[in-house]
């Protein structure tokens, strides 16, 4: 297998790579950053191949790292060796995985989101946390839910830190982004239930109906929902505290929402 060979962090692809921690150049390029080999065969099996693949000198060695370089070299991508230092700098982290991909971003029109799609579809109003965010995903992937909408001003599902959260559903699960405005029009046309949570809600989530195919409209850390979104809903629920803490954190709760309507 051969590679282009790169050993200084002033390389301009290695600055380039380093620079998509940053969600202005994250925004700018179109581009994100995946880390570890699973998470890159990932990409590939779902149609996303690497525009640049990096890798440590004993990743060679790997069985799935040939994969990886020929689906990269048949998208026209680079290949590219570094060493230990440049992959640490590149992760930030002091252990990093031996392979890094760089995909497009693969965002999905919110009219493309339609009731046929899927028995579940997750919207998240203003979530802050890229650790919830890529945890959500993950479960959205999980449950078989058709999309995730991001409503509003959210955090980057595409940040290094939501990518390593998702465990490779980032490129399973469909990503919208839309702006309170469009997401309460396209809500007026959708055909199934939307079914949000409100601490102050009566019904517990065990006992709502949940008629498909339903939306998870969840409010974010701090707030939960606001009144403008929470009467979009056609019924918000409570998910019943036993013991002393009096919320949950916003990806377990909206786990248990996106089973309960996917049950």
């Amino acid at each position: 297998m051969s590679s282009r060979v790169i050993t200084s962090l002033s390389n301009d692809t290695v600055k380039a790579v380093r620079a998509l921690h940053m969600r202005k150049e994250r925004d700018e390029t179109g581009l994100f950053v995946a880390e570890g080999l699973k998470n890159v065969i990932e990409g590939i099996d779902t149609g996303h191949a690497p525009t640049i693949l990096m890798h440590g000198p004993d990743a060679t060695d790997h069985p799935m790292m040939r994969k990886a370089v020929d689906a990269t070299i048949a998208a026209r991508g680079q290949v590219i060796e570094v060493t230990q230092d440049i992959l640490a700098k590149v992760s930030r982290r002091e252990n990093p995985q031996a392979v890094v991909g760089v995909f497009p971003q693969a965002f999905v029109a919110l009219g493309d989101v339609a009731a046929g799609v899927a028995h579940c579809v997750v919207a998240l109003h203003r979530v802050r946390d890229p650790g919830n965010l890529g945890t959500i995903i993950r479960t959205a992937d999980s449950a078989g839910c058709g999309a995730v909408i991001l409503v509003g001003e959210c955090c980057d599902p595409y940040s290094v830190e939501a990518v390593r959260a998702t465990m490779g559903s980032i490129f399973a699960v469909p990503l919208v982004q839309a702006t309170e405005d469009a997401f309460a029009a396209w809500r007026g046309g959708w055909t199934g239930s939307v079914i949000g949570t409100l601490l102050s809600a009566e019904v517990t989530h065990s006992d709502a109906t949940y008629a498909k195919p339903t939306v998870v409209l969840m409010g974010n850390e701090q707030q939960g929902l606001t009144p403008d979104m929470a009467a979009l809903c056609d019924v918000n629920v409570k998910i019943p505290m036993r013991g002393r803490a009096d919320s949950l954190n916003l990806s377990v709760a909206t786990g248990i929402m996106i089973y309960a309507a996917t049950a």
